[in-house]
Formats: structure tokens, sequence, C-alpha cells
């Protein structure tokens, strides 16, 4: 008679898949134990020495010398070569000019006129960048409100239309640059669509004004998704009671809209404006690689004449173009501290 198998708690018997992970289990867990090992051989002692509030300080300090080397000490050189001339890269090469270079910026005869300026084409980037800010930020923040509430309405399909209006926030805008130009180019899709109806190839790209509107409209296409969800995120934050409220009172839609939504949106609206002002002044890798600056200087922006002047041109204006940098660098701080402003102000409100 056959003995019966007596069953062992916590025992289990092979199995083919264990005995092929079983060797990379060990392997694994032998790495694993021995990089322990070594971290604790650096750490324990370095515990011991600083405390374990020190201890802090140490695992942050990578992070800050990341933000020393490749965003402080940047920043310090650019403030040292905008006082400073030659045309040398090298700082100990470069002698102490003070304000001359943001006299050079800042001399014009008639500062609403580029051609009266020493350095008229900085004046027509700074008109060509005013411009493009008004009218890209002004058109953007009322169509990602308009499609935030589109978008939180009980409409079919509101999330897959939600997704399709993100969607160009994920790609570069290299990318879309390159796709855009592949439209609207002479021999592009879109002149292949005018001719094939008949009509004739519209220069889209070497005209000025037609270069300008595409900058604009691009530029929305692809950045309106992002403030639409955040204009989406403070939509859904307002209580429904309010709107409730306002029902029983007798009020439209449109009153509901500027009396309840309107106001109790507006700390998130000064969010996405100031948000969508600091971006559209520093515009440049979307629209360089679209219209590269032209037709002549139609669409070159301030970003594109500091890159052009300290690295781009023949000959290379590193204090110049360090310069101009400091001068828009104020104004974006400038933006930034409005929008620290309001943000309090609507936190104490």
């Amino acid at each position: 008679m056959a003995t019966p198998t007596t069953y062992v708690p916590g025992k289990r018997s092979g199995s083919p898949l264990k005995m092929i992970t079983d060797p990379f289990e060990k392997f694994f867990s032998a790495i694993y134990n021995g990089i322990i090992n070594v971290v604790d051989w650096i750490m324990h002692p370095l515990q011991d020495r600083v405390g374990v509030r020190g201890m802090a300080y140490i695992f942050v300090l990578p992070n800050l010398l990341i933000f020393g080397i490749f965003i402080l000490l940047p920043m310090l050189l650019n403030f040292y070569y905008a006082f400073t001339g030659s045309t040398e890269l090298f700082p100990q090469n470069r002698p102490f000019v003070g304000m001359e270079n943001l006299n050079t910026l800042f001399t014009c005869q008639n500062f609403l006129d580029p051609n009266s300026c020493r350095e008229d084409l900085f004046w027509r980037a700074v008109f060509n960048t005013l411009g493009y800010v008004a009218l890209q930020v002004g058109t953007m923040v009322v169509l990602a409100l308009i499609t935030a509430l589109a978008l939180n309405a009980q409409i079919v399909a509101r999330g897959f239309f939600r997704s399709v209006f993100f969607y160009p926030v994920l790609l570069s805008p290299v990318v879309v640059a390159v796709i855009w130009r592949w439209i609207l180019q002479q021999d592009g899709l879109l002149n292949g669509i005018i001719v094939s109806l008949g009509g004739e190839r519209v220069s889209f790209l070497t005209n000025a004004g037609w270069a300008q509107t595409w900058v604009i409209v691009i530029s929305v296409w692809a950045q309106m998704g992002f403030f639409t969800l955040i204009l989406l995120a403070g939509l859904q934050a307002i209580p429904g009671e309010f709107y409730e409220a306002a029902q029983i009172d007798g009020a439209s839609r449109w009153q509901s809209f500027w009396q309840v939504t309107l106001p109790l949106l507006m700390p998130t609206m000064v969010v996405v404006l100031v948000l969508a002002l600091i971006r559209a002044v520093q515009v440049f890798d979307q629209v360089f690689p679209f219209t590269g600056g032209g037709p002549g200087t139609a669409t070159q922006y301030l970003v594109q004449y500091i890159y052009q002047t300290g690295f781009s041109n023949q000959t290379k204006e590193y204090g110049l173009a360090a310069a101009a940098s400091l001068v828009m660098a104020m104004f974006l701080l400038v933006l930034t501290a409005i929008q620290l402003r309001m943000g309090r102000r609507n936190e104490a409100a």
C-alpha cells in the first residue's frame, strides 16, 4: 500500500517556471543587496556626521548643483556679458563698457519708428512681439474659455473631445512647425487643394500678412488645449449650488455666466492670462522652424533677435544679445509680479 504524501506548510514542489526564474531572482537580489550595502557604507557614516536633519541637505545637494550650473551660473554670466563689450566669447577677454549695450538698444529718435533707432532690428522684434502677444493671447484665452465651457457641458463623447483638444499640446513645437510648413508651403497640401478646386496658389509663407496670421493660428492651435484644461478644472471647482440658486432666482444661462461663472472663474482666468503672456513673449521654437522670421522681419520676435545677435550672425555681439535678454527678463518679472499680487488679492478676498 502506497504511503500518502504528507503536506508540509510553506513547502512547494518545484515547477519548470520556478526553476527558470530562481537564478534570475538570486542574481538581481545579490545586485540589489550589493547596492544597498554600498549606499549604507557611504550614508551611515555621513548621517552620523551631519545628523538626520543634515541629510535633507545632502539629498537636495544634487538638484542645487544642477540649478547652480545650468541656471544660476548662466544668469550671472548673462549679467556680466550685458555690461561688457567686444566680440570675444571668454569673459576675461571682454572689457567693461557699463550701460553702452543698453544705450545702443534704446537710442531712438522716435520709439514708434524702428527705422529711427540705432538698433532697428531690436525694435522691429519688440513691436512684432507686442503685436503677436496681444493677438495670440487674446484669441487663445477667448477660444480656450469657450472650449472649456463646451467641454464642461453634458455632451456626447465628452471624454473623446477633451482628448482631441489636448492632443496638440503633446506635440513638439518643432514637429508642429514642420507639419504646418508642409501644409502651407507653395507646393503644400492646402495650395494643392485650392488648385484642385480651380483657385490660384496663395503665398501663405512669403506674404507678411499671411505669415503673421498663420503664426498666430498655429500657436493657438498648438497651445489652446493646455489652457482649456486649466479653465476646465476651474469650472468643475465651482459648486453646483450657485447655479441652482441662480436658476431659482430666474436667471438665464447668459446671466448665470456673467453673475456666477465668470466671477468665480476669475482667479483661474488670471493664472491662464499671465501664463499665456509669459509664454507668448518667449515665442521662438515654434516660429523659427516655421518661417525663420520671414518674410523679411515680419515674424522675427524678441527671442529670435537675441539668438541671431548672439549666436547666428557672422559678427556675434554677445553683449547686445545679453542686454536684450535683460530687457525681456524685466518684462517677464513684471508679469510674474502681477500674477503673484493678483493671486494674493484673490486669496484675501
